[in-house]
Parts: C-alpha cells; structure tokens; sequence
C-alpha cells in the first residue's frame, strides 16, 4: 500500500461532533462525552474510508497567534472567551460541555498510539501545513481533514496533496477537494491562488475585513490577470490598470491591509516540528489505559469501532 498522510484539524472535528451528537450521550458519572464519542466515530470512519498508513491529530497550542494579530488586530477576537492579563495568550470561547471533554480525547488518542502534534505559537492549520509540506515532499499522498476552508490553500494536485472536507456532509459525506474542485467551485487554480483570494474576500468568521466590494468572482479575475497575489500587490504599487481594473480604486482604498493580509491568511509550512511517528498504529500503545478510559467515560462501543479500522483483533 502505498504511503498516505492524513492530517485531521482536530478541533474542526471535536467541535463538530459537539454540536452534531446528542448531549444525552453520557459516561457512567454522567458527564456528556458526546465530542469525544464523536470525534473517535469520525476517526473510525476516516480510517476505514480512506486507509491511511500514518496518521496525525493536528492541535491548536495558540489558537490566536500573536505574529497574526499584531499583523491585524481583529483577527479572530470577537471568538476571544474573557481578557486575560498581559503576556498570557488569549482563550477561545468554547462551552464548558466541551472543554471538559477535550482532555479526555488527549488521554484516548495517546493510549491507542495515535500521534498529536501542536507546536506553541501557532495554530494546527500551520502545523497540518508543515506536515502536509514535510510528507509531501517524502513522497506521501497527503489527505487534509477539516471543515475550514482557509486549508484549500494546500491542494497540490502534483504533489498529491488534497483536502477532505467535512463542513457539508461530514465525515460520512466528504467533499474532495482537488484542484479540479477549485476551478469547479471558485474558478481559480490551485491552493495557493485560493489563499489570495481569501485575503481579498476576508472572512468574517476569523475577524478578516477582506476588501470591501470584492467577493470571490471578482477576486479570482484580478488573481487571474495578477498571475497571483504577488503581482496583484506589484501591480498596485504601479498602478496596473490592466490588472486593477474597475477595482482599482477599491483596492488602494485597502492598501495597508493587503499589504499585511497575508501574513495572516498563508499558513506556515516550516514549523520547526521535531521527528515524530505518526505510523498508523495497528494495536493500541496502552491497551490497560485505553480500556480503563473506554469503560469510565462509556466509550467502549467507539473505542471498539476504532480498533476494528485498525485492524486489531486484540490477539
């Protein structure tokens, strides 16, 4: 079988299943577990679906960079839970039903073996970035999951690196992200085209203003005559009007914020990561712990569904 990477945005994952499992699923004790009964269901799912060989559960250990927001301000803090005092990184406003729940999912993963990797300062989309990047280049297919579209930057048809996307149907109904699927849906070519127009477009959600007037068609026809982001900001500084079009006086309007958008939208795909396995285990890591966990929290029934896509018949 040959090598592939799959790299799950674990918190697109866990929050999705928070909000798409009953809260009545319960451990004993009844404390909810449904993210965590959840999260362990997709993992089942992806892996009998997809057949990965190594696998990674990707983490926020910043969710807010402070590299992005002194790039822009507003970046993702309308999300921030309550001031903090200064020199302390901010917290995302996350239920408490949740929070609770997202430590029991890092004690699950590492008994059944299954790497998790963060990286202090940046966000999981930099560290599925550098991952996707590092097993690309060692020859892996790659297989981004996540319902964030802000990772279609990384679709490289030539290096086999696709995007997985969960935000319409889930795991059970995943939207394959390639680079046909880009032109299909925005008209542009590539990943990295995708990422200038995001910048273009902003997005809300993430507290990115975008420039005012240009959506996503507009955005992908200045990409195509700019050649790529790049150009449409030296196209700017020359005052292109081939290129700047009847958006000319939008974008010089929006200059400051182009000029640092970037930085913001980009992921980084250099992260210095140390080594790690990230084997797709074939038998639990901890097989003591997982089945103490499986049976406080009233995950035996998942952590079964886990095991059979692994392949381990517990002999």
């Amino acid at each position: 079988m040959p090598d592939r990477l799959m790299l799950l945005d674990s918190a697109s994952l866990y929050f999705r299943a928070f909000f798409g499992v009953p809260d009545s699923v319960k451990a004993p004790d009844g404390t909810p577990v449904n993210a965590v009964r959840g999260f362990l269901d997709s993992i089942a799912m992806l892996v009998n679906g997809q057949q990965p060989t190594h696998l990674v559960a990707c983490w926020d250990d910043d969710w807010r960079p402070q590299f992005r927001v002194d790039a822009i301000p507003s970046y993702k803090a309308h999300r921030v839970a309550a001031p903090r005092p200064k020199g302390t990184p901010d917290v995302e406003e996350t239920p408490d039903l949740l929070e609770a729940q997202v430590p029991i999912i890092v004690d699950v993963l590492a008994a059944f073996g299954i790497a998790r990797v963060g990286h202090p300062g940046f966000e999981a989309d930099d560290v599925i970035g550098t991952l996707s990047e590092r097993g690309a280049a060692a020859g892996q297919a790659v297989d981004v999951v996540t319902g964030d579209r802000d990772l279609f930057q990384l679709v490289d048809d030539a290096r086999q690196v696709r995007v997985l996307y969960t935000a319409k149907g889930g795991v059970r109904n995943l939207d394959v992200v390639d680079e046909a699927r880009l032109f299909e849906k925005y008209g542009i070519h590539g990943g990295r085209a995708y990422a200038g127009m995001a910048a273009l477009r902003g997005d809300p959600s993430d507290g990115l203003p975008g420039v005012p007037g240009i959506g996503e068609k507009t955005a992908a026809a200045l990409l195509g005559r700019a050649g790529d982001y790049d150009g449409l900001l030296r196209a700017l500084a020359d005052d292109d009007q081939d290129v700047l079009g009847n958006s000319r006086t939008k974008l010089l309007a929006a200059r400051d914020y182009l000029d640092v958008a970037a930085q913001v939208v980009d992921v980084v795909r250099d992260i210095p990561i140390p080594e790690l396995d990230d084997t797709l285990p074939r038998e639990p890591a901890d097989p003591a712990a997982l089945l103490d966990l499986a049976h406080r929290w009233g995950l035996s029934s998942s952590v079964e569904r886990v095991l059979h896509s692994l392949g381990w018949t517990g002999e």
